[in-house]
């Protein structure tokens, strides 16, 4: 996580320990060997993979005399970096000031001062008391700005809910290959790249799947092993995408050792923001990076499919996922056969656009006769419009 932050990483340190050290969290004895390691290699930061109390990492920063970061602290500066919508920004800051105000504890000389009446500053009140309700009030307006903007992402759901359109919802561990494969599946161009956290902001595209028709897709922030409270906190609505969707496809890093671990980590996530009663299908991504190894789809003991391996990458795969999207999704779509007249031809376009023509004919009167694959609402849409004329259907059985 260091290095994709941009650092400069000098040496590791592996401690191991059996009690949590109340002043440092470490033994002072590793505190004084850390002390040594600072000044014979002339260290600016040093990072504990841990959760530090505001305490402790006061203590460390006195003793050390170089800058002293957590693990939550560095997750949130790489989140600074990632962010790149206007609510991504917002949730950002909105964490990291979560964040601070744990921070602004008494110890610092300039905290201490007693100053009133001195720019926002009341009467007797001193500068951390003036740091902690600035930092409050900045927290309320950041709050009330990304309100609107839920507001707004609200809207934008209750029309793709109102239009029946399926949501499919790609969630993972960071770095599994998400935005790579959102790209894949849409053909956009979201930034993805080999870091973490390359995605922050929920990304949602209209797509059509093969023997599917229209649907949506949205990618997510990645996941990591122990994600702040914060965090989770700061993009609710970034994840209650994943929450509202219709599938949601789990993509991991086949080629990872840990992938196992990780698979579990992600999953404690998922049940964590209310998600875990969405059909899943785990996507294995990454196959093109394991030897000799071949794209195909699992079943379970009831006949669905559970898991399909991919490479996003080079697109090996790819028609597996579709398939087992098609047979994830046929409980909202229907499958029928329409006629159009000849002054209703114009409509075979945009069926094209939204849905999936299995196949289609000109008959003896010169009507378009197709047989297609849409969602129960678009279909009734269909048949109010004039011209249209349904020959059959054959529905679903709604999941």
């Amino acid at each position: 996580m260091a290095k994709s932050s941009g650092l400069n990483v000098v040496q590791n340190l592996k401690i191991s320990r059996n009690n949590v050290n109340a002043k440092y969290f470490i033994g002072s004895g590793k505190v004084e060997e850390i002390v040594e390691l600072v000044k014979d290699t002339n260290l600016d930061l040093v990072i504990f993979s841990s959760e530090l109390s505001p305490s402790q990492e006061r203590n460390l920063e006195k003793q050390l005399e170089c800058q002293v970061m957590d693990r939550t602290g560095l997750i949130l500066d790489i989140f600074s970096l990632r962010a790149r919508s206007f609510e991504g920004k917002l949730q950002v800051e909105l964490a990291q000031l979560r964040h601070l105000s744990t921070r602004l504890v008494r110890g610092w000389t300039h905290l201490e001062r007693q100053k009133g009446g001195i720019g926002l500053r009341g009467p007797g009140e001193t500068q951390l008391e003036t740091d902690k309700r600035l930092i409050a009030i900045r927290i309320k307006n950041i709050s009330k700005r990304l309100e609107k903007v839920h507001k707004q992402r609200d809207l934008g759901r209750k029309a793709r809910l109102k239009n029946e359109l399926p949501m499919i919802a790609l969630a993972g561990y960071t770095n599994a290959g998400k935005s790579t494969l959102f790209n894949t599946l849409t053909q956009a161009e979201v930034f993805a790249d080999d870091q973490l956290f390359a995605t922050l902001d929920a990304t949602i595209r209209r797509v059509i799947l093969p023997a599917s028709g229209e649907a949506v897709i949205a990618d997510t922030v990645g996941f990591i092993q122990d994600l702040p409270h914060d965090l989770v906190a700061a993009f609710k609505s970034t994840l209650e995408e994943t929450r509202r969707a219709n599938v949601l496809l789990h993509i991991v890093d086949a080629a990872d050792e840990y992938n196992l671990e990780k698979i579990e980590q992600v999953q404690d996530i998922i049940f964590d923001i209310e998600a875990n009663k969405v059909p899943s299908i785990l996507v294995m991504n990454k196959i093109d990076c394991l030897t000799d190894f071949k794209p195909r789809f699992d079943r379970d003991k009831e006949g669905r499919i559970f898991r399909v391996w991919i490479s996003a990458q080079s697109g090996d795969g790819i028609d597996f996922l579709y398939q087992a999207l098609a047979e994830q999704l046929s409980g909202m779509m229907t499958h029928a056969k329409i006629q159009l007249d000849v002054t209703s031809a114009y409509i075979r376009s945009e069926i094209h656009n939204i849905g999936y023509i299995h196949n289609e004919k000109v008959n003896d009167f010169g009507q378009w006769v197709l047989e297609i694959n849409v969602t129960h609402h678009y279909l009734s849409k269909l048949l109010s419009l004039k011209g249209v004329t349904l020959l059959w259907e054959q529905k679903s059985q709604q999941k």
